[in-house]
């Protein structure tokens, strides 16, 4: 009996939650989803305490605008390791043919894309193993962020529908799945295939992987032939106040609140800011300076490819261990 009874009727014992996820359908159908893949999706989902446990531990209680911020140095040291480093260079000289097609196609630097590739999932070795659909459906269910979480499962549906293999849906608590980490709706929005098998499958095949990570930065205004950012040294008796950014930022602001306002190359030399290593980028190149660790020690010169990397993930010291790991695999 149980058997032949429809998919979407074997519940999770949560009535609420049942309710739930089947009154989803219409939105899903009005998505371009069948029935049939919602009823294949959809069966045996269960409310999935742990992710929601998980949401809650990562919220906390949100920052004082006087919460100290914690130093980039120890985070550095933990993300741009000799693992990690090591780790990337042999995947970027593995892999370095197929990165420099994806390079000219999409102008983000090689060592930017494995640097991405590195943190996001270990270069493939951590991609999580959370089930997207129960995850995101639970997520959407609780509904202090339905708003984010119900679309992504409402992706999901849709990513099935298109081809995606149901067993591969797997990932972080978050939703977020594949070698790069995407949320279904970036999946959706900016996957490609990279290796030209007609398929986009970022949780398995590199090449396509990492061609989605140049597209992704691509979209968000990486501009060929420029650095993402250059380390410098900051005289003493530097005037802080006279840079200050006066924008107020409307996403991100205690991350963008650290930098100042932009200004050329050529006006922060003048101001005898000097390179701390690498090349001292053109003199036209607009930049942002950054202090993590405060005054006296390295700061960032950062142009508009950092805020690149802030698109991906919106933390300054993600977007500056990218940067740095991708420096150090290009060494």
């Amino acid at each position: 009996m149980a058997a032949s009874a429809p998919l979407h009727a074997l519940g999770s014992g949560d009535p609420g939650f049942d309710a739930y996820v089947q009154s989803l359908w219409p939105k899903a159908q009005a998505k371009g989803v069948s029935r049939a893949t919602f009823d294949r999706v959809t069966a045996g989902l269960s409310y999935n305490a742990r992710v929601v446990a998980l949401d809650r531990d990562n919220l906390g209680s949100p920052p004082s605008p006087n919460t100290p911020i914690p130093a980039f140095a120890p985070y550095k040291a933990k993300h741009v390791d000799a693992a990690r480093i090591g780790g990337g260079r042999r995947v970027h000289d593995r892999l370095l043919p197929l990165l420099s097609r994806i390079e000219a196609r999409t102008g983000v630097p090689t060592s930017i894309m494995i640097a991405i590739f590195g943190h996001e999932t270990a270069y493939g070795q951590v991609t999580g193993n959370f089930d997207l659909p129960e995850a995101l459906a639970t997520l959407a269910y609780e509904g202090r962020r339905r708003s984010l979480f119900e679309p992504e499962f409402l992706a999901t549906l849709q990513m099935v529908e298109r081809g995606v293999p149901r067993q591969v849906l797997k990932g972080s608590w978050a939703g977020a799945f594949g070698y790069p980490q995407f949320l279904p709706s970036v999946y959706l929005e900016v996957a490609e295939d990279g290796d030209g098998d007609g398929r986009a499958n970022i949780w398995s095949s590199e090449a396509d992987a990492i061609e989605s990570i140049g597209a992704y930065l691509r979209r968000a205004g990486w501009r060929a032939g420029q650095p993402w950012g250059v380390a410098v040294r900051v005289p003493e008796g530097f005037n802080r106040a006279r840079v200050a950014s006066k924008l107020q930022a409307t996403r991100c602001p205690r991350v963008f609140e650290r930098h100042s306002r932009w200004r050329s190359m050529a006006e922060w030399r003048a101001d005898g800011i000097v390179p701390a290593g690498g090349r001292w980028p053109a003199d036209h190149v607009q930049a942002t300076l950054l202090e993590p660790d405060g005054p006296g020690k390295t700061a960032y010169l950062l142009t508009g490819n950092y805020r690149a990397i802030l698109d991906y993930n919106c933390s300054n010291f993600y977007a500056l261990s990218v940067g740095l790991l991708a420096d150090e695999i290009d060494r």
